[in-house]
């Protein structure tokens, strides 16, 4: 049995978590932010270590009994330096947004002007939109994509020109391209402006060498660790610099911008960090450093290009008209559908994929024009382009017949047969 114990104490909970299972082993999960992370990494995330606190850094706790915690998290930032290429890892964000949130918390001041991607053109919540703490607490302002939906260095530079920002923040959640870091940090450059680099979508691409790396040209890089780098739910903020103090207050300096961070999350925004979850980041970490990590990522980058190609030919919009990474951004208004109703029948299929809006979308967020989708979990379960072409086959189908629920239920069978042949945790079926 599966979670034997979790089945005698809570059998409400055992049951739903083996149903989410069944879902999983039953449909393609394409939501481009999710991933299947290894039984390892959850081995680490449902252990002992979330008993424990640990506020503080290793070596400098306010609670006794880490010497075992420390181990631990010197093991992750150590792995983080060396696969990102930095001198300085906090590993010990509870998610992304608290991540940038203490970036901002250490390079900013309350009401200085921040430059970021807007949300409505493919950016993050935390890059500053107005309900977010990164638009309350700061003169949030954004830059846009060009009508082509490409980002435009000629107008973000004009722009950045424009304000004198403190920040610029790079990096996207539904953007389909490669970013020019070196460009972005040009501009920053240009108006003594700090450059965050939030490569949560990406970071995985980065370490397979299929996308440019920001290291070198941001001052400071954010990632979450379970995306493209398939780990558990946790982030990193990742920086060069002189050897972290912090215990000290420091002037805001790039030479200081270790210990500034580290002051930031500990004690600027959180607690004790969570053990279990620094722990599974560790394993996410080694596993990410194996040569065969690489062969998956530039496997991603294929079979989302690959998936892009076929639905082109079959009619479809993208935005930017393909894709350089993980990710796909498709206007279905042009086939008669609103992102809702494309989410939903693709659902029906057995498809999961999320309502998006595109650039310049006339539509309201929460009924847009487009839908987002791409490769991560499908190609950390083997999927190739073979089946990437038949998904597209199977997607094409269910939206060509969103409102025919029998005829959507046939395809839901197909894409079952096809799921069942690569199951995302087949270790734990000799369990099931």
């Amino acid at each position: 049995m599966l979670y034997p114990h979790l089945a005698v104490k809570d059998p409400d909970i055992h049951r739903i978590i083996l149903s989410e299972l069944d879902r999983r082993r039953r449909g393609i999960d394409m939501i481009p932010s999710e991933n299947v992370t290894s039984v390892a990494v959850l081995d680490a995330l449902g252990s002992i270590l979330t008993d424990k606190y640990s506020e503080g850094y290793p070596g400098k706790r306010y609670y006794g009994g880490n010497e075992f915690i420390d181990q631990i998290e010197e093991l992750a930032r150590e792995r983080a330096k060396a696969l990102f290429g930095v001198t300085h890892a906090n590993v010990q964000p509870y998610s992304g947004s608290p991540a940038n949130q203490a970036v901002y918390m250490a390079l900013c001041n309350p009401g200085d002007t921040v430059l970021g991607l807007s949300l409505a053109f493919g950016g993050h919540l935390t890059h500053g939109l107005k309900v977010n703490f990164s638009g309350v607490y700061y003169h949030a302002t954004n830059y846009v994509t060009g009508a082509d939906g490409r980002l435009d260095y000629d107008a973000i530079q004009k722009q950045a020109e424009e304000l004198r920002p403190k920040m610029i923040v790079c990096g996207a959640t539904a953007y389909p391209r490669q970013i020019d870091f070196q460009r972005m940090a040009a501009i920053a450059q240009s108006v003594d402006a700090f450059l965050l680099a939030d490569i949560s979508h990406i970071a995985g691409l980065v370490v397979g060498g299929v996308h440019p790396s920001p290291v070198g040209h941001a001052d400071v890089v954010t990632t979450t660790t379970h995306k493209t780098l398939r780990g558990p739910r946790g982030a990193m903020i990742l920086c060069n610099g002189l050897p972290s103090t912090p215990l000290k207050s420091v002037e805001r300096t790039r030479e200081n911008i270790p210990t500034l961070v580290d002051r930031a999350v500990f004690p600027g925004l959180q607690g004790g960090p969570h053990n279990h979850q620094t722990a599974a980041i560790a394993v996410a970490l080694k596993e990410a450093a194996a040569p065969e990590f690489k062969i998956y990522a530039k496997q991603i980058v294929s079979n989302a290009q690959t998936l892009a190609d076929a639905l082109i030919q079959k009619g479809y919009s993208l935005v930017t008209g393909g894709t350089d990474t993980h990710l796909i951004l498709m206007d279905v208004t042009t086939r008669g559908l609103t992102g809702i109703e494309a989410e939903v029948a693709l659902g029906k299929a057995g498809i999961t994929v999320n309502k998006n809006s595109v650039p310049n979308d006339p539509r309201k967020p929460f009924d847009p024009s487009g839908i987002r989708f791409g490769t991560p979990a499908l190609t950390s379960r083997g999927m190739k382009e073979p089946e990437a072409l038949e998904i597209a086959e199977y997607m094409d189908a269910a939206l060509c017949h969103h409102t025919d629920d029998s005829f959507l239920s046939d395809i839901q069978r197909k894409v079952t047969m096809l799921a069942l042949k690569f199951k995302p945790y087949p270790e734990l079926d000799a369990a099931l």
